[in-house]
């Protein structure tokens, strides 16, 4: 072994970050890494958060690009429904990133972009694409829907939804996220999401139709266009995996070494709208905690961590899932119906009924 910490964190997101952060600030050792050579770049992400995500995250003002007010879902042909008190936040997801890493490095972590994770063996041993290798105490796998951690534990996010998206100026101030649910996005829906004169143009669908994004997002953003919303040109292109089939077990132990998945990688983000940031900061940080207090001699503080994670994000991520699956079978067997997409989706009262 060539390098040494207490807690090896994959993934520098912000579940990665924050289990850094949690993890450094209570006195553990702590190396966090991260595959790409610098935070938060390329954005793969629409970028809105809850705005009650700042209780939180105190410097979210910093990475805030504008408010959101409302939500204004489209479903087929039936018009706008609007959702008047949908508080949230559009940011710039890279700047985000960046100060949570740097909190974590400034709370004692050692944060180093450019190293992945190439593998993990079953006694715990990590080996690093720099050549080094540990064993550390715990390992925290926040490296994402299809993360190594996860897969060398034995908790794989099985159910993906695949989504593409554009960049584009916005023609006029708009202060919603527009919802365009469709037949013709299995397992998912296509969004435009304002940022400051910006706009985001998007769909997911399930992974088995993901040969239909590009056409998809182009046709939304054409019509988007024609009425005047948006320009025609496109800035930036994006793309990205969401794990949508539910919450894994996030508690795993790889010989005497103990893992922890948070974010994605523990399936955190929500089965039907795909949001994933909230869950990731607060899973993230939960993660680090425990950690800490399991590093600490209370072996009880991992298990503590699976139950608090259950109690947090299973009821909703459990109904979200089972509309999910409801919605898909009903697009596979061609029997989509008005009725069927308002139950699955959460602007509906039909959403939250039993």
């Amino acid at each position: 072994m060539n390098a040494r910490a207490d807690v090896l964190v994959a993934g520098l997101g912000p579940a990665g970050s924050r289990a850094a952060w949690a993890a450094a600030r209570a006195g553990a050792r702590v190396l966090a890494i991260d595959r790409r050579r610098s935070i938060g770049v390329p954005v793969q992400c629409a970028e809105l958060v809850p705005a009650l995500l700042h209780h939180d995250i105190a410097t979210l003002a910093r990475s805030t690009r504008q408010p959101i007010a409302a939500m204004h879902t489209y479903l087929e042909d039936a018009g706008c429904e609007v959702t008047p008190d949908f508080p949230g936040a559009m940011i710039d997801r890279a700047s985000f990133d960046a100060a949570l890493a740097q909190a974590a490095h400034e709370a004692g972590a050692q944060c180093r972009c450019g190293v992945a994770l190439t593998a993990l063996d079953a006694d715990g041993t990590a080996r690093l694409s720099d050549g080094s290798a540990l064993r550390p105490r715990v390992i925290v796998g926040a490296d994402g829907p299809r993360s190594r951690v996860g897969r060398a534990a034995g908790r794989v996010n099985r159910d993906l939804t695949e989504a593409r998206q554009v960049t584009a100026a916005l023609a006029r101030p708009h202060y919603a996220t527009d919802i365009f649910l469709s037949c013709e996005t299995p397992g998912g829906y296509a969004w435009l999401f304002p940022k400051a004169g910006l706009a985001h143009i998007g769909a997911g669908v399930a992974a088995a139709e993901r040969a239909r994004l590009p056409a998809l997002v182009a046709a939304l953003h054409a019509r988007l266009a024609r009425e005047g919303r948006v320009e025609a040109g496109v800035l930036r292109r994006t793309g990205g995996a969401i794990p949508t089939g539910g919450m894994l077990d996030p508690v795993a132990a790889l010989g005497s070494v103990q893992v922890l998945l948070a974010g994605d990688a523990a399936g955190l983000a929500n089965p039907v709208t795909g949001a994933g940031i909230a869950a990731a900061v607060q899973s993230g940080t939960l993660a680090g905690e425990a950690a800490a207090i399991y590093l600490g001699g209370e072996t009880h503080a991992l298990s503590d961590y699976g139950e608090e994670v259950r109690a947090l994000f299973g009821p909703a991520l459990a109904r979200a899932a089972s509309r999910r699956r409801t919605l898909l079978e009903a697009h596979r067997a061609g029997r989509v119906t008005d009725a069927a997409q308002r139950r699955g989706w959460i602007a509906y009262p039909e959403y939250w009924a039993a």
